[in-house]
């Protein structure tokens, strides 16, 4: 292997890291600090494209276990190490991170106000989001699950909108509290596996996901869908599942519209990766009937946990939707969507299947391409327009043709359009819930109906409507390069992983077998 002896997933993180302290350090001088940040994040989209491509060459029987594992010991005392790793499940999100990353920047050209700091913070949330994704130590896992939070922040309340100072505040709120009570499952469990080996224990401390892994399973029921639980109450606030999502629209709104594409791009994915990284696996007495979880007698073969994972993942996608069909705002409505489709990665998780997984894996990776280009159009009808108010606007497509067909082909990606990469997504998870609970379908399938209902009806009035008398059309400008570029890289592998689904697929099949059968 090319990258055998190269401490390769420690360069992921020290790249965007020098990049974005070299960010800072320029101070006024704009053009330099966009210079920086786009390098810093080319050369980590570069590295991770060069993981992905040698991870592949590996061969499948590879895929489920974790490679170019980093493994220092940091804090000796307290069983914390430096350890990094990927498998077929995060080695394509990496490479979704830095793409998003990189686009992000280029995307963000425009931005006179306090470059230095933006290109400087949107260089350190790479860092964190990076992290969570490769960190195979709990203490480590939750340090970068923090720092997102930091930039993430700062990025809403200094270059957001009117009611910026709310929603940053609303969003620190309800992502900080929810991952204290992450913490305590990772107290919990961290301090039962030091337990003496006679007690089922590791007999040492250790925050590592592989020492723990080796004992969890073998803890009480009662622990395990308690420590399951608080786990999961952290992770589905950041993903966000009803009722628990009243941040997301309000951090949408007012991010800048390069923040709104890492927010729903990649932190949402933060929760949905916790779930199938940390609880599922370390904790199968929890959802598992046959290793004694807590079953349902209304719904013979359905744990307690199953239920409630299918009821959040129900209940988002119908709301969601809904939600969508009432906006105004253009932006708004795409924040809603974004409830709707991680609605659906819950419930593909909560079929516990292989095909399940897999599918909500696939979907965390295609929803992430999908946002992107929606948030970047919200930004560029904004930026060229005024508003994004949808009555406002009318008769765009006879005018600005690029943001026309850029907008029409991410609302028909995020519709499920055969042959896009949302197609995909969709029908592998209808086919995992079908096949665990059949009836319980014709319930979350609504959401497909509303989601062309949404989708079209907002096409129609955006795009095909009456020429609007509201805005000035005849000065209007079509899409910049900085904008086009990023958009038609996503529109290209939207097509592209819609045509050809198993250059992903093939990555994380393998891994979430592993992940049913509690290996690590």
């Amino acid at each position: 292997m090319m990258l055998e002896n190269v401490p390769i997933l420690s360069l992921l993180l020290i790249l965007p890291l020098v990049g974005a302290i070299a960010a800072f350090m320029v101070g006024p001088r704009a053009k330099l600090s966009k210079m920086i940040a786009l390098v810093a994040s080319a050369v980590t989209l570069l590295l991770a494209s060069l993981l992905m491509f040698e991870f592949f060459a590996l061969g499948s029987d590879l895929f489920g276990s974790y490679q170019y594992v980093e493994s220092y010991e940091w804090i000796k005392a307290a069983g914390i190490s430096y350890t990094l790793g990927v498998d077929g499940i995060s080695v394509p999100m990496v490479w979704l991170i830095a793409l998003l990353c990189f686009l992000a920047i280029l995307f963000s050209w425009d931005v006179e106000n306090r470059t230095s700091q933006y290109m400087g913070l949107m260089l350190v949330l790479e860092v964190g989001v990076m992290g969570v994704f490769t960190a195979l130590d709990y203490f480590l896992f939750y340090v970068f699950w923090e720092v997102v939070l930091i930039p993430m922040f700062f990025l809403i309340a200094i270059w957001g909108g009117p009611r910026r100072d709310y929603a940053s505040i609303k969003f620190f709120i309800y992502t900080h509290v929810a991952s204290l009570v992450m913490l305590i499952g990772i107290f919990a469990m961290y301090f039962e596996a030091a337990k003496p080996v006679i007690d089922g224990g590791l007999g040492y401390k250790s925050f590592s996901m592989e020492d723990i892994a080796l004992v969890s399973g073998n803890f009480g029921i009662v622990l395990q869908t308690a420590v399951f639980g608080a786990l999961l109450f952290g992770f589905i606030v950041k993903m966000p599942m009803v009722p628990f999502h009243t941040w997301l629209p309000d951090a949408h709104v007012e991010a800048p519209t390069a923040g709104s594409v890492l927010l729903a791009g990649l932190l949402l994915k933060m929760g949905s990766y916790g779930i199938i990284r940390v609880a599922i696996p370390s904790f199968p007495g929890a959802w598992d009937t046959s290793l004694g979880a807590y079953e349902s007698s209304m719904f013979p073969g359905l744990s307690y946990m199953q239920i409630i994972m299918i009821v959040l993942g129900v209940l988002s996608m119908l709301y969601g939707a809904i939600m969508c069909i009432a906006q105004k705002d253009i932006k708004k409505m795409v924040a809603y969507s974004s409830i709707s489709h991680m609605g659906s990665v819950m419930l593909a998780f909560a079929t516990f299947t292989e095909i399940g997984l897999a599918a909500g894996v696939f979907m965390m990776f295609a929803h992430g391409l999908i946002t992107g280009v929606l948030f970047m159009i919200c930004g560029v009808v904004q930026h060229k327009t005024g508003t994004r108010m949808i009555p406002r606007l009318g008769g765009l497509a006879s005018k600005v043709p690029y943001i026309a067909t850029f907008m029409m082909i991410g609302f028909m990606a995020s519709l499920g359009l055969p042959g896009l990469v949302g197609f995909i997504a969709e029908f592998a998870i209808f086919i995992a819930a079908f096949n665990a609970f059949e009836w319980l379908l014709l319930v979350p399938i609504i959401s497909v109906a509303l989601s062309s209902a949404y989708y079209i009806w907002a096409m129609q009035r955006v795009l095909f409507g009456p020429l609007t008398k509201d805005i000035d059309l005849e000065h209007i400008h079509d899409v910049n390069w900085y904008e086009a570029a990023p958009l038609s890289v996503l529109v290209f592998f939207i097509v592209l992983f819609g045509i050809w689904p198993g250059l992903i697929m093939d990555y994380i099949t393998p891994a979430v077998t592993k992940v049913l059968t509690g290996g690590f």
